[in-house]
């Protein structure tokens, strides 16, 4: 059997070398997402995103066993910050969320950024096509948290909780980051801490200002409390992802085909410029142009890195 087959009959193991390959970005891996993705567009994606210490991971964990009681299986994509001694992720979520372990219907994968800005890796949209090829119907996708940087998951997911605590002023990083825009779900962890009233509040205050500026009704986004180490509020942030869901997909202004063409736009966008940077890289060297040269030269403020980048373009797309 092949490994094509073999991840479309949700062998874990073959699903699990083929994610380490993206994450290695091997070539090979390639061939084989090609071969993939034919058979992805079932699952239902889910972005967790919010500052570090607001609980995400906590709340994933909590909203995998709740899918795993409609028998419903889960992918788990976990952003970690870059170890500085590996290159790796640290691998939090992993002690964060040792109770599935043993769950065959639970995969948890832990990503690394590497240095890629806004909160996600460059193999996260690939990672979700293994797992959308895999057989899974829930993919959960939890950011690093990184801030103003993490508009990119509601590129790739289909509804974008947004995570915040009382008293973090969240709220007006939220406004400055753009985030605000991109919440589908509001969710306030950790709601008996102080100040948790001022909080929703004022996320509401805030929601209510960009719904008027809206053209045309849609959906209004909920403001789920939650405590999620107590399991306070899980059943109500599901009901409300799910509510999400079916908003997209009986939605008469094709909010669903909206969906889908974004997460695509962004796969596209994503693969292009990679390949593209690639192509332009290997064409440079072939030519005797060094990276690490052009890099001095910017550095001693010899030249501009707007300049040397145009200069690149003109003569290697000629």
């Amino acid at each position: 059997m092949s490994i094509v087959d073999q991840i479309l009959a949700g062998d874990v193991r073959a699903a699990a070398r083929l994610l380490r390959d993206i994450d290695d970005q091997l070539p090979s891996a390639r061939t084989l997402l090609k071969d993939l993705y034919p058979h992805t567009g079932k699952a239902y994606i889910v972005g967790f995103t919010g500052s570090p210490g607001v609980g995400k991971s906590t709340l994933v964990d909590q909203l995998a066993m709740r899918y795993r009681k409609d028998d419903r299986t889960v992918g788990i994509l976990a952003i970690d910050p870059t170890s500085p001694f590996t290159g790796g992720a640290i691998l939090g979520d992993r002690i964060r969320m040792q109770r599935h372990f043993l769950d065959s219907g639970v995969f948890i994968r832990s990503l690394a950024t590497r240095g890629h800005f806004g909160g996600l890796t460059k193999s996260t949209n690939d990672m979700i096509t293994v797992l959308d090829a895999m057989g899974k119907d829930i993919i959960l996708v939890e950011t690093v948290g990184v801030g103003q940087d993490e508009v990119e998951i509601a590129q790739c997911a289909h509804t974008t909780v947004m995570v915040t605590v009382p008293g973090m002023g969240d709220e007006v990083q939220a406004i400055k980051a753009g985030i605000m825009e991109i919440g589908d779900i509001f969710v306030v962890n950790k709601a008996d801490r102080e100040g948790a009233r001022k909080t929703i509040r004022e996320l509401r205050n805030l929601i209510e200002l960009g719904l008027r500026h809206r053209d045309e009704p849609g959906w209004e986004p909920p403001i789920i409390e939650t405590e999620a180490l107590k399991g306070r509020g899980i059943e109500e942030l599901y009901q409300a992802i799910e509510q999400h869901r079916r908003f997209l997909e009986t939605n008469d202004r094709g909010q669903w085909d909206a969906a889908v063409k974004k997460r695509a736009r962004s796969q596209l966008v994503e693969t292009l410029r990679d390949e593209a940077i690639k192509a332009l890289l290997q064409r440079m060297a072939d030519r005797g142009v060094s990276l690490d040269e052009l890099v001095d030269q910017v550095a001693d403020k010899k030249a501009d890195p707007y300049t040397i980048v145009n200069d690149v373009l003109s003569r290697e797309l000629r």
